[in-house]
């Protein structure tokens, strides 16, 4: 099989995760405390996915100038454009609060469009990572798969959960989610073709500024919802995250 079609079918595994939670979180309900444990367990994966299999790697091919322009540049355009989602209804798409999704300005319109473009924000860095991670050796970061979806599966279904309270219908929850899966597959897809044949230092800026774009989301969407829900619990649970990562990352290596 062609490597930019494996590319789009790893993106699309990862991307798969959104449908895969909103099912769950439509037919069968998690408290909220569950929600937000896999949301800190998700959080820890990405963390270590990002600094042992993106900037590390990125460091030894492109060293210290595209690495932390890309990381700072990646983070400044993410922050950017989530406050102008933010600012039209998508500044809670994470949570399962109705309460807390409500404080959103806007919240009382139809806000999917900024919902779509906010998980498409959160997943397109995480999907060029994946296939990006094919132009070295031809196989796929297994670690940078399995952390990018298990931080879908908790959006997917505490987002599902919430759009529940709201009054959404089935056909648009799961609409979206397999809409922006499939993004997240040609996302994964464009991650190989386009940066295949480029110079090291250009595919290392591109990976630092996906890591830094990440990181960014991570501390903005994902630790406040877990935070919220299991508190004095979040961070030991999002370490067991990092750990169980970069063991795997180790062991697989």
């Amino acid at each position: 099989m062609p490597l930019s079609l494996q590319a789009g079918l790893w993106g699309l595994v990862s991307g798969s995760a959104l449908v895969v939670g909103a099912l769950i979180g439509w037919f069968l309900p998690l408290s909220r405390r569950v929600i937000a444990a896999i949301m800190a367990f998700g959080a820890g994966v990405l963390i270590s996915a990002l600094s042992f299999e993106l900037m590390d790697e990125a460091w030894r091919s492109g060293g210290v100038v595209p690495v932390a322009g890309g990381f700072l540049a990646g983070a400044g355009v993410f922050t950017a454009f989530n406050y102008l989602l933010s600012m039209h209804g998508a500044r809670h798409r994470k949570r399962s609060d109705r309460r807390t999704r409500a404080q959103d300005r806007g919240a009382e319109a139809d806000n999917g469009v900024p919902l779509a473009l906010g998980a498409l924000l959160d997943g397109v860095p995480e999907s060029i990572v994946i296939g990006a991670s094919l132009l070295k050796g031809g196989a796929v970061g297994l670690v940078a798969v399995i952390a990018v979806f298990l931080s879908n599966l908790p959006e997917g279904l505490s987002s599902a959960a919430g759009m529940k309270k709201e009054g959404r219908s089935p056909g648009f929850v799961f609409g979206l989610w397999a809409a922006i899966a499939l993004v997240s597959a040609l996302a994964a897809w464009l991650g190989y073709v386009g940066f295949a044949g480029m110079p090291a230092g250009a595919v290392s800026a591109v990976q630092a500024t996906a890591a830094g774009a990440i990181l960014a989301m991570i501390v903005d969407t994902m630790v406040p919802e877990a935070f919220e829900g299991t508190h004095d619990f979040a961070g030991l649970i999002a370490v067991s995250g990092f750990l169980a990562a970069f063991m795997l990352s180790k062991l697989s290596g």
